[in-house]
């Protein structure tokens, strides 16, 4: 009876530990911190006569810091809402003006919504995971410069642009790490599948297919409740 009695509290007591240890069960909240660096991969279209024909333009990366915040659904599926700074991209001459240098600059915040499935059990040290998202790609602070005036080839004021804004798919592989019952490490790679279009001021159009690649890293912490 003795022994019996003792297995069972070794039992209840293995329970509870594994509960407390259970870090992305069911009801948990999942806040992130950490660095996102965006590299645009560009495919792009000519901007319209009268400029040079293949006058293409080329995007370059940017890191800010990102911030995300997540709920448990279940013990395997998860919402996240991924918000950070506006990022700043240079855009350069491409195709026919390759090699002119930068032309503009342009600001974008593309906040996004995923469901994620988490593999493993919540208690796992390691739990590899996958996101559907719905991305809003803001685009802000558009701002020529004198090269592109020169390139648009109308003569006239200085060019200005804008760029539609977008809502788009996401698709996320990533994986968390657990430092202890509250911290843990998360890293995510994004794909975001964006095409947008430039209006310049001269009344040329240029469509761009930007469709960047996202790799994070941040320090996360799990707790239940508010």
């Amino acid at each position: 009876m003795k022994n019996t009695v003792k297995l069972l509290a070794l039992a209840a007591a293995m329970t509870v530990a594994s509960a407390a240890s259970a870090q992305q069960e069911k009801g948990t909240w999942l806040g992130t911190l950490g660095a996102n660096k965006i590299t645009p991969k560009v495919d792009s279209g000519d901007v319209s006569a009268p400029a040079l024909p293949h006058t293409k333009t080329d995007v370059g990366s940017d890191t800010k810091p990102r911030f995300t915040i997540g709920y448990m659904l279940t013990d395997n599926i998860s919402a996240e809402l991924d918000l950070g700074l506006p990022y700043k991209h240079d855009l350069y001459g491409a195709g026919a003006i390759n090699g002119t240098g930068k032309l503009a600059t342009s600001e974008v915040l593309p906040p996004t919504a995923f469901i994620q499935y988490r593999f493993l059990k919540p208690d796992a040290v390691v739990r590899p995971y996958v996101g559907l998202g719905i991305t809003y790609a803001m685009f802000q602070k558009e701002r020529g410069s004198g090269q592109l005036t020169a390139v648009l080839n109308t003569g006239g004021k200085p060019a200005t642009f804008k760029l539609d804004d977008k809502l788009t798919a996401s698709f996320q592989i990533g994986g968390t790490v657990k430092i202890n019952d509250k911290w843990f490490l998360d890293a995510s790679v994004i794909k975001t599948k964006l095409k947008t279009k430039a209006h310049y001021s001269t009344g040329q159009t240029q469509d761009v297919k930007l469709d960047p690649l996202a790799v994070n890293v941040s320090v996360g912490y799990a707790f239940k409740g508010w």
